[in-house]
């Protein structure tokens, strides 16, 4: 098992920065991908941004730009760095990490934290 803690959203300006944290911690091994998502109310859960264990990323569109993340392996954390932030980027931000057991992929998500954006 993988657990997931986040950490660091809260309530900010439109224009503004936050910075979240994501430790994975338990059995750690094989995880590959790390990434956000975010589920706005009446809205789907949709990605924000994924980054392998390698240290290529991919981001939504309308996140490109403005949003960067970035992964630390010997801490076993995945960072999301969201600058300019918009009204539409309010909702819950979902950690999420994929581990190989066996060549199968299983998905841990974090428990989420919300991003307020307002003024």
């Amino acid at each position: 098992q993988v657990q997931l803690v986040e950490s660091g959203g809260g309530l900010v300006q439109p224009g503004g920065s936050l910075r979240l944290s994501c430790a994975a911690s338990g059995s750690i091994f094989s995880i590959y991908d790390m990434g956000w998502y975010r589920q706005a109310p009446g809205k789907q859960r949709e990605l924000v941004a994924r980054i392998t264990n390698g240290g290529s990323a991919n981001y939504a569109d309308s996140v490109k730009g403005r949003f960067i993340i970035s992964r630390d392996n010997a801490k076993n954390t995945v960072y999301l760095q969201m600058n300019s932030l918009k009204p539409e980027d309010t909702a819950v931000y979902y950690c999420k990490a994929v581990q190989a057991i066996l060549y199968k992929p299983y998905d841990y998500w974090g428990q989420g934290t919300q991003v307020t954006v307002s003024s």
